[in-house]
């Protein structure tokens, strides 16, 4: 499979929580399909009660 970059900005309130969001989302999108990955953001983008479902499952 080929490798591409992309550059994005994302923003947190310490170096350290970016670095972690950015590690959780390369393990998504490497674990999911574009497809999957397209569907979870409409999801948390325009459904809260499934997102929150889903915080509270995972305890967060």
């Amino acid at each position: 499979m080929d490798k591409f970059s992309k550059t994005l900005t994302i923003t947190g309130k310490e170096q350290t929580t970016v670095n972690d969001k950015i590690e959780a989302l390369t393990v998504l999108a490497n674990k999911l399909t574009a497809k999957e990955l397209k569907k979870l953001a409409h999801v948390v983008a325009n459904d809260p009660v499934k997102t929150a479902l889903a915080k509270k499952y995972l305890g967060v």
